[in-house]
């Protein structure tokens, strides 16, 4: 309700359910607030999954490069295929293709270097590097792109919720949704898994099948995300770390349920935040998310 009625212009309760002047205001404020709660409840589950399968509370999709990749993956759409005449439900859908493409690409990729590593922290130093290697083949996509299409990415990259259209909403849905039915098979599995390998598979636990789907799900629920707010970064580290810090020891179950209530909370937060000060999304979750990261590092550290 707070998000509803923050913005420059005053609403009235006729405005969402009428005909009126600023119907269509009304409306893109309920795509912003759907769109949050989409955030919130993605993001979180796909750092969730992540650390819970490689037990590292600082794995997620911005740290280990899968946002960064799907990113890329968008930049390579945009710079090089977005002046195509397609209609609006279709560009929107090649967007979500190529950052579900790119996540998916990185996921397999941390996975088979997983197996390599003894200790897994090594694929965060990994992560960093591809995120690090991603920002540097934008930035060169950006140095010798045409004007609109780098002023596209550039409002892309901002995470502009409030642009979200309902084209792009449903798809969005859809994404979400598919990620999420994927992700309710992983639970029970991963509570094999946090007991270790052998207990797993003296229960049963499938751990290649278990791979493939926190693949999946976490590519999935990610890159819808990065799609059509760009990257939003560290919300899936510090909602999980919250969430245990609030409830723990609690079951995976709760905890996914937990994670998803205090994400849609937080984004639908920042959202209004965004609003008020006119500040880009991205910005006020790396402003949120950096210090608590740090403030974890030094916790585990003593």
């Amino acid at each position: 309700m707070v998000n509803l009625n923050v913005g420059f212009i005053s609403l009235s309760l006729a405005d969402f359910f009428s005909d009126s002047s600023h119907s269509q205001i009304a409306q893109i404020r309920m795509n912003r607030i759907l769109v949050m709660a989409l955030a919130g409840i993605s993001i979180p589950t796909s750092g969730f999954l992540l650390q819970e399968y490689f037990q590292n509370p600082l794995a997620g999709p911005s740290v280990l490069g899968i946002t960064s990749v799907a990113s890329l993956s968008v930049a390579f759409y945009i710079f090089f295929f977005h002046d195509f005449a397609l209609p609006e439900f279709l560009q929107n859908g090649f967007i979500s293709i190529a950052a579900v493409t790119g996540s998916i690409l990185m996921m397999l990729v941390l996975i088979s270097f997983s197996n390599t590593f003894q200790d897994k922290s090594f694929l965060i130093i990994f992560g960093f590097l591809v995120s690090a290697l991603a920002g540097a083949v934008v930035a060169l996509l950006q140095l010798y792109a045409d004007n609109q299409s780098l002023k596209n990415y550039i409002l892309w990259s901002y995470g502009a919720n409030q642009q979200v259209s309902n084209y792009q909403l449903i798809i969005l849905s859809v994404i979400v949704f598919i990620g999420l039915m994927v992700s309710f098979r992983t639970i029970k599995p991963l509570i094999g898994n946090t007991l270790g390998i052998q207990y797993a598979q003296s229960f049963g636990v499938n751990l290649t099948q278990l791979k493939y789907l926190i693949i999946i799900s976490s590519s999935l629920l990610s890159a819808s995300i990065t799609a059509f707010l760009g990257p939003v970064l560290f919300i899936g580290i510090v909602v999980p770390h919250f969430c245990r810090m609030i409830w723990n020891p609690a079951q995976l179950w709760h905890q996914w349920i937990l994670n998803m209530l205090l994400g849609i909370f937080i984004m639908e937060l920042f959202s209004v935040i965004s609003e008020l000060i006119q500040l880009p999304m991205n910005v006020i979750t790396s402003l949120f998310g950096i210090p608590v990261i740090l403030l974890m590092l030094i916790k585990s550290r003593r």
